[in-house]
């Protein structure tokens, strides 16, 4: 009795090797990420600055909470940039954020034309953190998605998009706070 043994042949594909940061060095794209990472930095640090003035602006207690345990998350993430610069090989140096500069203008705009002490300030302060969120998402959505893009470091992606989540709770988190009361407290408010 003769017994056929069928061979198979298995077609082995060598796996495309992970490129490193070290290949983007001259990469245009690269560089765009760099200059997007140094702006971003800037204005972290910048809402560091600023947003302890916020917080002390605030009238609702609930508000200057979520205003400084922002911060406390805010320095993190300034860490987790510098964090970034390292990996990428580049010096953790900001570039000044005209975007930031003028969102935080803006707060401190708010500041000056409501009466303090009133929810009606509260209303423009969380709108004003807001727009400061949306930037922030839409900029660490963008860094993600270029780190992606290069290939760069799996570490990178997730530091960025760690940050990315938190920016995304904590516009989640001012929104919640403005339907809670906050806004319909405020329209009973007199000028």
């Amino acid at each position: 009795m003769l017994v056929r043994i069928k061979s198979t042949v298995m077609k082995t594909t060598t796996p495309t090797p992970r490129k490193n940061t070290m290949d983007y060095q001259d990469s245009a794209l690269f560089d765009l990420f760099v200059t997007e990472l140094k702006d971003v930095y800037w204005a972290e640090k910048y809402i560091v600055k600023n947003l302890p003035k916020m917080a002390k602006a605030a009238t609702s207690e609930d508000l200057k909470e979520l205003l400084n345990a922002h911060l406390d998350e805010t320095q993190n993430q300034v860490e987790r940039l510098e964090e970034i610069f390292e990996l990428v090989d580049k010096r953790a140096v900001g570039k000044r954020c005209e975007g930031m500069d003028g969102l935080i203008e803006e707060s401190r705009t708010i500041i000056d034309k409501t009466e303090g002490g009133t929810l009606t300030r509260d209303v423009g302060l969380i709108a004003s953190a807001q727009k400061i969120e949306h930037y922030e998402i839409a900029t660490y959505g963008t860094l993600k998605t270029i780190a992606a893009v290069l290939e760069l470091d799996d570490q990178i992606i997730d530091l960025l998009n760690e940050t990315l989540e938190e920016e995304k709770a904590a516009d989640q988190k001012l929104t919640q706070l403005a339907e809670s009361h906050i806004n319909e407290d405020a329209r009973e408010e007199e000028n």
